[in-house]
């Protein structure tokens, strides 16, 4: 599973990449975190609010910071089991 965080490496970034390690790990799930921070690639997303959470290429969230629990369930039905 690929995770990407799209933002300017804010601290509401940085949190919402160690949330989204944690969600993945609940699951134990094989997954990478990259970040993006480049604003011409993250509105290539369409996303206009950040931080974003996108899971395989599709953004599941932005403008905001999620819980772990949330993520958990974001991550869900994009794992494999």
């Amino acid at each position: 599973m690929e995770i990407k965080i799209l933002g300017t490496g804010c601290t509401k970034c940085q949190k919402l990449a160690e949330a989204a390690a944690e969600a993945a790990k609940v699951h134990n799930l094989d997954f990478q975190i990259s970040k993006v921070t480049d604003i011409a690639q993250i509105m290539d997303y369409g996303v206009m609010s950040t931080p974003a959470l996108v899971v395989d290429e599709q953004v599941v969230m932005s403008g905001r910071l999620a819980s772990v629990e949330e993520i958990v369930a974001l991550l869900k039905p994009y794992a494999k089991f």
